[in-house]
């Protein structure tokens, strides 16, 4: 009988041994997101469709380890060496933070980082290595014109970013290179730390700005309600920079989906891990196609109607 029992114990561990060896063969993808916002979280999720639809099957073929660093730029680090330590089979990067920390902790394991919602991966320097993803390079052409339309007499843009963010950086060389082509003079405070953006509000409505317009800034993103609330009071509208934007108040935006944006990135993930190509292999590709997102209620508070013109066009969305 105790022949019989020691028997089974064996089997038991062996059993428990090889359902261990077999989860752990799983290719794990970490995926670390700066922060959470409904943009960024819309990439997370259109990141694992595009798994899925490339054909992979989660929890046999790759299984997510999910980290969010609430815009810490510590916590993000963190979890990149952690990733790194426990050799993931590839990093998944959400924004620019968390792609320079990915890569910074992957190079030295060869780890491909395959990153979305950064807007100049070359100002970011991640464009070079075992690296890839897509961009969410803002239409600010597109943006201008709109502002235009639906103020046609305003003179001065406001923006808020956050200094140490390279997309920011290069989306508001961007603005101040374009902006008088459209008649307008932007007027920018640059920030730290999320908790000098509301200071950062007042100045800007001191200045007399005759509307806001935002970037894909996370920091300033994170706290976009409270920044309406502030701009709704002083009757100063804000345009946003992508549907999600547009939905909890902003007015209008000319920008990209960016559920549409994790989806491609989740397609060249999966090629990756598939083995028919490598991060370094491939280029990034920037997302150029985009909408038009209004928010009628938001705009009939400002005194606004959408142009004819642009009715045909525009998405209407809303709380």
């Amino acid at each position: 009988m105790k022949r019989i029992i020691s028997i089974l114990i064996i089997i038991a561990f062996a059993l428990a041994f090889t359902a261990g060896c077999s989860k752990s063969e799983i290719p794990v993808i970490g995926i670390s997101q700066y922060g959470e916002h409904a943009s960024l979280d819309n990439c997370r999720e259109g990141f694992i469709q595009g798994l899925l639809d490339y054909g992979l099957v989660e929890k046999e073929d790759f299984q997510i380890d999910y980290q969010n660093a609430g815009f810490d730029d510590g916590i993000t680090t963190q979890i990149a060496q952690r990733f790194s330590a426990n050799n993931v089979a590839m990093m998944c990067a959400i924004a620019t933070p968390s792609a320079t920390a990915c890569f910074a902790a992957a190079e030295d394991k060869d780890i491909p980082v395959i990153f979305t919602a950064i807007t100049d991966p070359v100002e970011a320097k991640l464009d070079q290595g075992n690296i890839t993803g897509t961009s969410d390079r803002l239409p600010v052409d597109a943006q201008l014109e709109l502002i235009r339309k639906l103020q046609p007499t305003a003179k001065t843009i406001g923006i808020i970013y956050t200094t140490s963010e390279p997309n920011s950086v290069s989306a508001i060389a961007e603005y101040e290179e374009k902006a008088a082509d459209y008649g307008f003079s932007i007027e920018s405070v640059g920030v730290t730390q999320q908790s000098e953006i509301t200071l950062a509000v007042d100045n800007l409505i001191r200045r007399d700005v005759d509307c806001f317009s935002n970037l894909t800034d996370n920091n300033v993103v994170g706290v976009l309600s409270a920044i309406l609330e502030k701009t709704d009071q002083a009757r100063i509208p804000v345009y946003g920079s992508e549907i999600e934007q547009v939905r909890i108040g902003c007015v209008a935006s000319a920008g990209i989906d960016y559920y549409l944006l994790g989806q491609r990135t989740g397609v060249m993930a999966a090629k990756i891990l598939k083995g028919e190509s490598t991060a370094e292999e491939m280029p990034y590709e920037s997302i150029t196609d985009f909408n038009y997102y209004v928010n009628t209620q938001a705009m009939a508070d400002m005194g606004f109607a959408v142009p004819e013109d642009l009715a045909d066009q525009a998405i209407e969305v809303g709380e």
